[in-house]
C-alpha cells in the first residue's frame, strides 16, 4: 500500500485498539466514587502493581531515545536510561509511605502534613502542568517513531516538500562551514533557515492525525474507566514494550549475517564487534561521554532520588496496593524497564552494523530498522511494532492523566466547590483528565521544542522536593520553612535565570559571564575495527582532495589495517560554565543563567580550571541541596505546627495498612487515640527526627533490590562483551 501498511498491519493495529477500548468500558463498571476512579479502589495484586509501575515509567521515548543516545555514543550512550537505575532500591523503603498515607493524591499530602490548601493547591496546578508536558513529549516521540515506518522516497515528495528538503540540504552544507569565514548574506540566510527549520523526512503517515487517534484512544478507556482502566490495560501494554523489546533481535542479527557472512547469533554478534570502533563498547569512558565521569553519575542519581518520589503518579502508582508487601513488590517492576533499557541499547549497537551510514537523523534510527527489517516478512509485523510503541505511550499517558485529573479534581476545584457528591467529583475528574490529555495532544501538534521544555519543568521539583522528604521525616518542618524554601528554591533556579537575560540582554554579551572551560585533549588507544578502517579511508580520500598547497600544510593520514593499534585524539572543546546552553556562534551566552555557578565562582573558586563534568556536579548539588538548609534553618527558627495534627500525621506513618478496610478503619482509630502507639519504631526517640527502625522485610528488600541493580550492571558488562 501507498502507506507503506499493509491489510495485516491495520488489522493488528485495530485489534489491539479494541483491546484497550473493551478493557476501558468493562473498568468503568466499577467506579463508584473518587476512591475507585483515582487509586483503583486500592485493590491490585503484585502482577498489576509490577506492570503499572513499569508501564507508567516507560513511555515510547524510553527505548527510541536510548537507541538514539547508543547509536550516536556507543552503549555509554544507555546511561542516558540507566542513571535512575541507582535510585530503584530507595523505591522498596519509600513506597509503602504512599499506601500508609491513604490520600488519594500528592497535594492531599501536603494539605495534611502541613496544613496549607496554598501549598497544595500551587503543588497540583504545577504538577499538572509538568505531566501534560511529558504527554506532549510522548506524542511527539511517538508520531516521529511511527511516522519513520511508512517514508516517502524523494519521487514521492510533493512541490512543496521538495523545495522545503533542498533547504534543509542548504542549511546543513552552511552548518559544516567554519561560521566566522561566512560572509554577512550567508549568515543571515542561515539565520532564516534556522528560524524556518526545514525538515529532511517526510512519511505517508500524517502526524497530527496520528496524535489526535492515540489521544481518542487514550480518553476513551483512561476517562471513562479511571486507574484499574489505566492499570489493567498497563499490564497488557506492558507486556507489548516487552515484545517491542526483543522482536527486532532475530531479524536483526540474521540481516547481519546475510550481509557479511555467517551463521546464527555469535557469529552476528562477532560481526558487530569486528565492525563497531572498539570505543563503542566502552560502558564507562568513551570519548564521546569523556564527561560522564563516576560523580556525574553520583551526582545525577543523588538528584533522581530526591526529584522522583516528589512526582504526582508517584503517589498514583502506588497507593492503588491492596496492601504495603504489594506495594513494595509493585514498585520493583522499575527493574524490567533496566533490563529492557540495556536491550534497547544493545539492539542500537547490533542496528549500528546495519545502518551506520544509512541513517542521517539517529531518532529515527527505530523506525528505520523497524521498517527495513519487518516490512519484508510481512504477517502484520509492522502492525504490531506500531501497536507495541502505542502501548509505550498509552502505560504512560494513562497514569499521568488520572494522576493530573486527581490533582486538579481533589486541590484546586474541590475547595473552590465543596459538599457536592461523588458522581459530581468524579464527572470533574472526567473533565479535568480530557482537558490534560487535549492539551498535551495539542502542544505535541503545535511545538517542536517540548523536550528541551521537559528538562526545565522536571527541574523544578527541586523546589518541592525537600518540602516533601522532611515532612515525612522531621517533625520541626512547618509552613513557614516550606514557603521560604519553595520560594527562595524557585527565585534563585528559575525565575532570575530566566527574567535576568530578559531584562538585561548585555548579560549574554558580558564578558566575565562568557567564561569557559579549558579546551582538554584525551588520547585514547584502540585496536582498529572495520569501521575504524572505512573512516581513515574517508580520511585518506578527502586529503588526496586536497590542493598541493593544502597537502603540504596538511600532514597526510596513515593507511590503517584491522587488527592494528591506533590512537584517537578527542578534543574536548570549552564549555560555557554560566549558560545552560552554552554560546551561540556569535559568542553570546544561550539557555538560562546558572546564579548558582555565578555565585561560587564570585567566593573565589575558579570554576574555569574545573572540567565540565565537575561544574555540572556542582550545579546539581547546590540546587538538590540548598532548599533543604533553607528549609531547615527556616522551620529552626520559627514556630513549629500544632502537635495534635502532627501527632496525627506522624502515628498515621507509623501504622501498617491492614487489607481489609474495616479493619484498618479500627486500626487507625486506635492510633488517633494513642497518638504514641508505635512509638518504639523510631530509631531516635524522644527526638524530632521520624525515622523508623528497619524491619525484616525492610532489611532483606534492600538487599535485594541492591542485587538487581547489579544484576542490571552484569547484563549490561555481558551483553557488550558477547562477540568480542
Amino acid at each position: 500500500m501507498e502507506s507503506g501498511l499493509r491489510v495485516a498491519d491495520f488489522v493488528v493495529i485495530g485489534v489491539y485498539f479494541a483491546l484497550v477500548i473493551g478493557i476501558g468500558v468493562w473498568a468503568s463498571r466499577r467506579v463508584k466514587d473518587q476512591e475507585d476512579y483515582f487509586v483503583a479502589g486500592r485493590r491490585f495484586g503484585k502482577l498489576v502493581q509490577v506492570f503499572t509501575s513499569f508501564g507508567a515509567g516507560t513511555s515510547v521515548e524510553s527505548p527510541v531515545g536510548v537507541a538514539t543516545t547508543t547509536f550516536t555514543n556507543g552503549a555509554a550512550g544507555i546511561w542516558s536510561s540507566l542513571t535512575y537505575l541507582f535510585v530503584t532500591p530507595i523505591y522498596w523503603i519509600i513506597a509503602p509511605w504512599m499506601r500508609r498515607l491513604r490520600v488519594l493524591t500528592m497535594a492531599d499530602y501536603f494539605e495534611e502534613r502541613y496544613g496549607s490548601r496554598a501549598i497544595a493547591g500551587l503543588y497540583s496546578l504545577v504538577a499538572a502542568t509538568v505531566l501534560m508536558t511529558h504527554l506532549s513529549v510522548g506524542f511527539h516521540a511517538a508520531s516521529k517513531t511511527v511516522m519513520a515506518l511508512a517514508p516517502k522516497s524523494y519521487q514521492q515528495l510533493t512541490p512543496a516538500e521538495q523545495r522545503e528538503y533542498a533547504q534543509a540540504g542548504e542549511l546543513q552544507e552552511l552548518r559544516e562551514r567554519d561560521y566566522q569565514t561566512l560572509s554577512r548574506s550567508e549568515k543571515e540566510r542561515m539565520e532564516q533557515l534556522l528560524q524556518a527549520n526545514p525538515r529532511t523526512f517526510y512519511s505517508h503517515i500524517s502526524r497530527d492525525m496520528l496524535i489526535w487517534i492515540v489521544c481518542l484512544i487514550v480518553l476513551i478507556y483512561g476517562v471513562s474507566g479511571g486507574l484499574a482502566a489505566a492499570a489493567l490495560t498497563d499490564t497488557l501494554q506492558g507486556m507489548c514494550i516487552i515484545v517491542l523489546t526483543v522482536m527486532l533481535f532475530p531479524f536483526c542479527w540474521s540481516a547481519i549475517n546475510a550481509e557479511y557472512g555467517g551463521e546464527g547469533v555469535m557469529d552476528a554478534l562477532r560481526t558487530v564487534h569486528a565492525r563497531l570502533p572498539e570505543s563503542f563498547f566502552q560502558i564507562l569512558g568513551a570519548p564521546s561521554n569523556v564527561d560522564f565521569t563516576w560523580y556525574y553519575i553520583a551526582a545525577l542519581s543523588l538528584l533522581a532520588v530526591v526529584n522522583t518520589p516528589a512526582q504526582a503518579h508517584f503517589l498514583t502508582t502506588h497507593a492503588s496496593a491492596k496492601n504495603e508487601f504489594v506495594c513494595r513488590v509493585g514498585a520493583m517492576g522499575a527493574y524490567i524497564k533496566r533490563f529492557c533499557a540495556v536491550l534497547w541499547g544493545f539492539f542500537a549497537l547490533c542496528a549500528l552494523a546495519l545502518y551506520s551510514d544509512k541513517i542521517n537523523d539517529p531518532d529515527l534510527m527505530w523506525g528505520y530498522a523497524t521498517s527495513n527489517l519487518l516490512q519484508p516478512v510481512g504477517f502484520g509485523l509492522i502492525g504490531l511494532m506500531i501497536a507495541c510503541l502505542m502501548a509505550a505511550l498509552m502505560s504512560t499517558a494513562d497514569t499521568l492523566m488520572i494522576s493530573a485529573a486527581g490533582l486538579l479534581t481533589r486541590n484546586v476545584y474541590r475547595p473552590l466547590v465543596a459538599g457536592r457528591g461523588e458522581k459530581h467529583y468524579v464527572l470533574v475528574g472526567r473533565i479535568a483528565g480530557t482537558l490534560v490529555v487535549v492539551t498535551g495532544a495539542v502542544v505535541a501538534t503545535r511545538f517542536d521544542t517540548i523536550l528541551q521544555m521537559l528538562k526545565f519543568m522536571w527541574e523544578i521539583n527541586v523546589v518541592i522536593a525537600a518540602t516533601w522528604w522532611l515532612g515525612f521525616v522531621w517533625r520541626r518542618a512547618n509552613r513557614a520553612g516550606a514557603w521560604s524554601s519553595m520560594a527562595l528554591a524557585a527565585t534563585f533556579f528559575f525565575l532570575l535565570p530566566l527574567l535576568l537575560p530578559m531584562l538585561a540582554p548585555s548579560l549574554r554579551s558580558a564578558p566575565y559571564l562568557l567564561k569557559t572551560t579549558a579546551v582538554r585533549s584525551v588520547v585514547q588507544t584502540y585496536r582498529a575495527h572495520a569501521m575504524d578502517v572505512e573512516a581513515r579511508q574517508k580520511e585518506i580520500g578527502r586529503w588526496e582532495a586536497l590542493s598541493e598547497a593544502e597537502k603540504s600544510a596538511t600532514p597526510a593520514p596513515r593507511p590503517l589495517a584491522v587488527g592494528e593499534s591506533f590512537t584517537r585524539t578527542v578534543v574536548l572543546p570549552a564549555k560555557s560554565i554560566f549558560w545552560t546552553k552554552g554560546l551561540d556562534r556569535s559568542g553570546r551566552g544561550t539557555g538560562m543563567l546558572s546564579l548558582e555557578l555565578v555565585a561560587l565562582d564570585r567566593l573565589g573558586f575558579d570554576l574555569s580550571r574545573n572540567t565540565y563534568a565537575m561544574n555540572e556536579t556542582l550545579r546539581i548539588l547546590l540546587r538538590t541541596l540548598l532548599p533543604f538548609l533553607i528549609l531547615i534553618l527556616v522551620s529552626s527558627l520559627t514556630r513549629p505546627e500544632g502537635e495534635a495534627r502532627l501527632d496525627r500525621f506522624f502515628v498515621k506513618m507509623r501504622t501498617r495498612v491492614k487489607e481489609n478496610r474495616a479493619e484498618d478503619a479500627r486500626e487507625m482509630e486506635l492510633s488517633y487515640a494513642s497518638p504514641d502507639r508505635f512509638s518504639e519504631a523510631k530509631l531516635f526517640p524522644r527526638s524530632n527526627w521520624e525515622f523508623l527502625k528497619w524491619t525484616r522485610e525492610d532489611g532483606i528488600g534492600f538487599l535485594a533490590a541492591v542485587a538487581l541493580l547489579f544484576a542490571v550492571l552484569g547484563f549490561l558488562q555481558l551483553l557488550v562483551s558477547l562477540g568480542g
